[in-house]
């Protein structure tokens, strides 16, 4: 283990130069704390006035060449783990390069207003059967960082974050497992144009105090067209939180930012069987998008598992809140004991301060595997940003097991597409039909189940034709059940359709959206 004498050798000779360069200045100055925020915000905004430099990704052939299994087994030493003496329920681990992780990223630790780079020592790991040839230098770095903490036992730490690969991040709450995940941004996602993936290229960790309830992670953005500094609050609990703090510099003028962006995988589900094979009756991370706005809209979107890659786009006005939701919590509904989608969690943004016009969108790509992360939603503002600007979006993101109370109205719970006709009838129904049915629950549907026949549907499409709509009582849930019947008269044509239910002009239901194209 390296003292503090020798960390601080290393800033010397330039390690982490230049911000360690600054720090020294100002620490020669008084002796006061010389970082904060402010410091990384600065390091970003003179990095975008510089050309994209990419990082040094050569490794040797032994950690170029690792299977995932034997990067799984390359594992940080448990008893070296970082903040171990803070008196905090904080603890901090490493992950070595290699594999996919080929990028270099230094991880400074921040005592008392103070950093320090952590030099690179094979030690903290346990190779397993991975031979590393010769010594790596010091400023060798990592591929992430693993934040520890004990969210389900008080004896037990368990992993409450992960930030690996590009800037992607992962957190959990009590009782969850990973399956979603947040990036840092996304630019050109889902655009003709090939698609960025910045990286974070530096973190700074702030040591927790005895007691504390959240963690500080800074971390310094750099990719081809843009900058950023972000500061991440993170807090543990039942529902986890991450307070994100952004500032953004472009290099160039971008067609489509993705900010807050949300990546998941939809394979099959109760509205889309094609792939449906083996024991399992559902196979997703998550099965559905949400927005609320601030007049109170709220707009629930089934995932699919599109034939070709689909862009949707929804220009609510002043969206205050979206996430991909976990919706269905039911075991008997997935059946797996090892993957446990039933207990993936749900990600909410929760927009702070004014973001401007914009538009959420979601982004799904055909996959015939549960492997691939076929899902993405991110909002984006109408107004392309240009080279030079300075960009600041702050939110939340909450990890939710349980989402119900998300919405004080009434929740589409079921989403089924079939053929228009009765089960078992020899004579197909028409190919240009197809029939909707979609059950809702909660909010004041069970108080109306005595009086039906005043809940009445409200619905649209944006191309063909709506040849039924009607509503009935569905006491098994308390709630109601939507029967829609959509005709699409041209083969490849595709509509979104609306629904809601109603008693006189009062909304009881969330907006149901969905998209369906008629095939060939």
């Amino acid at each position: 283990m390296l003292t503090r004498r020798d960390t601080m050798a290393l800033i010397g000779a330039g390690a982490l130069a230049p911000i360690n360069a600054h720090a020294q200045e100002q620490a020669a100055a008084g002796g006061r704390k010389v970082f904060d925020h402010g410091v990384v915000i600065e390091k970003a905004r003179q990095l975008s006035l510089q050309p994209y430099a990419a990082p040094d990704a050569k490794l040797p052939e032994a950690l170029d060449k690792l299977s995932f299994d034997d990067f799984r087994a390359v594992r940080f030493k448990r008893d070296r783990a970082h903040f171990g003496g803070s008196k905090s329920g904080f603890r901090m681990e490493l992950f070595h390069r290699g594999f996919l992780y080929k990028n270099p990223v230094t991880v400074n630790l921040v005592r008392e207003g103070n950093p320090a780079p952590i030099p690179y020592d094979p030690s903290f790991f346990d190779f397993g059967p991975t031979k590393i040839p010769g010594r790596m230098p010091i400023d060798f770095g990592f591929a992430g960082i693993r934040i520890l903490f004990p969210l389900n036992k008080p004896s037990v730490m368990d992993e409450l974050a992960v930030f690996l690969g590009a800037s992607y991040f992962r957190f959990l709450g009590a009782g969850q497992h990973y399956g979603i995940s947040a990036r840092g941004i996304g630019v050109n996602t889902g655009e003709q144009t090939p698609e960025e993936f910045p990286d974070f290229r530096e973190l700074w960790v702030e040591e927790p105090q005895a007691g504390a309830s959240e963690i500080v992670v800074h971390a310094l953005l750099d990719g081809h067209s843009l900058t950023g500094a972000y500061r991440m609050v993170i807090r543990p609990g039942e529902e986890s939180t991450v307070a994100v703090g952004s500032t953004l510099f472009p290099r160039v003028d971008l067609p489509k930012l993705g900010v807050a962006p949300l990546t998941s995988m939809f394979f099959y589900g109760e509205n889309d069987r094609e792939h449906y094979r083996g024991f399992r009756p559902e196979v997703h991370d998550s099965d559905g998008l949400l927005i609320r706005t601030s007049v109170g809209e709220w707009t629930w979107r089934p995932l699919t598992n599109p034939k070709a890659l689909q862009n949707s786009v929804y220009p609510e006005p002043a969206v205050q809140a979206f996430g991909l939701l976990q919706r269905d919590r039911l075991f008997e509904h997935y059946q797996d004991l090892e993957v446990r989608y039933d207990l993936r969690p749900s990600y909410w943004i929760e927009r702070e301060g004014d973001w401007g016009a914009g538009s959420v969108r979601l982004l799904e790509l055909p996959t015939d595997n549960e492997t691939f992360d076929n899902v993405v939603a991110y909002w984006t503002p109408d107004a392309a940003p240009k080279a030079g600007e300075t960009l600041r979006y702050s939110y939340k993101i909450r990890s939710l097991k349980l989402a119900e109370r998300l919405t004080p109205k009434a929740r589409a719970i079921h989403t089924f597409v079939t053929e228009a006709r009765a089960s078992g009838d020899p004579n197909a129904g028409p190919q240009d039909v197809r029939r909707f049915i979609v059950d809702f629950e909660g909010g004041e549907l069970d108080y109306w189940l005595d009086e039906p026949k005043r809940v009445v549907t409200d619905t649209g499409a944006s191309l063909g034709k709506i040849e039924a709509a009607y509503v009935v009582p569905n006491r098994e849930i308390g709630g109601f059940r939507l029967f829609l019947d959509h005709r699409i008269e041209q083969p490849g044509q595709e509509a979104q359709l609306r629904a809601v239910l109603k008693v006189g002009d009062k909304a009881l239901t969330e907006t149901w959206v969905f998209p369906w194209k008629r095939e060939g």
